[in-house]
């Protein structure tokens, strides 16, 4: 997928077709009780990002977020504000070339509906399809980026990478601390349930049950994917430390209060992945967004990233 181009005029339509306004809820932004047929992995073989006229040089972006109760403001913030300003920015500020967005809801698994994954878009579909997941269910242990890391890495199929070599972005947010490096992750269980796929048996032993650690599944989605998380911290520092900790130089701050400066932080990422001075990713930005964005970005390390600028 990833035909189209983004129109500002397209969001206002939408916006005005749906009733969205500020004062508008997760609630009454979702009102799905149950999720998607469409966007659940168990029916999903591949998502594709492709190459096309309209995108000669496609760029994928995943952007992950946690859909429990307690994020039910995020999720909203996302639908009606932070979306149309992230992808309006990336056509402003090109840190890549030719975005094609997708978005993923994640829970726990033991909770229905873990996962739900939207099309790789272009075009004010990816809203429309955000629109469709269900949002504000289940609980949390930690954060389950993990689930959208083992999608990106067995479920998706990226021209960017295969053609050019480029990766593409996976940006998960979220406001829980990280799982441990090897005691959390996905057994053959949740592989089965929740994608519908069978264990790799050269990941184990016959007398061993299939298990991607933490460690492993980050290191699957890093073959093809730029790997961020923005933390949202609700309840003291832990999920910061814990999240800077598992994967230093790639955990963004950004506190509650200032989640109307997401699209800002999430362009600021792909920037400085995109080798843009940090110094220059934050004067950028209006004066009253720059410490917000500076603290945020505090942690990033820029020698990580082999560059993506144009």
């Amino acid at each position: 997928m990833g035909y189209g181009s983004y129109q500002a005029s397209d969001w206002a339509k939408l916006k005005k077709s749906r009733g969205i306004n500020q004062s508008s809820d997760a609630g009454s932004l979702f009102s799905k009780n149950r999720s998607n047929e469409k966007y659940d992995p168990q029916f999903i073989n591949m998502r594709e990002s492709c190459d096309s006229a309209d995108s000669p040089n496609s760029t994928p972006i995943i952007i992950g977020f946690d859909v429990t109760g307690s994020m039910g403001y995020l999720a909203a913030e996302i639908a009606k504000n932070s979306l149309n300003k992230t992808i309006t920015r990336l056509y402003e500020k090109q840190p890549v070339t030719n975005p094609h967005v997708m978005c993923a809801a994640f829970t726990s698994p033991p909770c229905e509906d873990p996962l739900q994954v939207t099309q790789f878009e272009a075009d004010i579909r990816v809203i429309e399809q955000l629109l469709e997941l269900r949002v504000g269910f289940g609980f949390n242990r930690y954060a389950y980026d993990s689930l959208v890391w083992y999608f990106a890495a067995r479920h998706t199929k990226i021209d960017s990478f295969e053609k050019r070599g480029k990766k593409g972005f996976l940006i998960g947010i979220g406001d829980e601390i990280c799982g441990s490096k090897e005691g959390d992750g996905l057994d053959e269980n949740g592989i089965r349930q929740i994608f519908g796929d069978e264990p790799d048996q050269q990941t184990h032993s016959r007398k061993e049950p299939a298990f991607y650690s933490m460690d492993r599944l980050l290191e699957m989605a890093s073959e093809k994917y730029e790997v961020f998380h923005i933390v949202t911290p609700m309840y003291g520092g832990d999920a910061f430390r814990t999240w800077n900790e598992f994967m230093p130089g790639r955990v963004a701050l950004l506190e509650p209060d200032h989640i109307d400066c997401l699209s800002e932080v999430i362009t600021s990422l792909m920037q400085i992945a995109g080798g843009m001075n940090k110094t220059q990713v934050i004067r950028q930005w209006p004066e009253n967004v720059q410490p917000v964005v500076s603290r945020a970005v505090e942690s990033i390390n820029p020698a990580l990233f082999g560059g993506h600028a144009t």
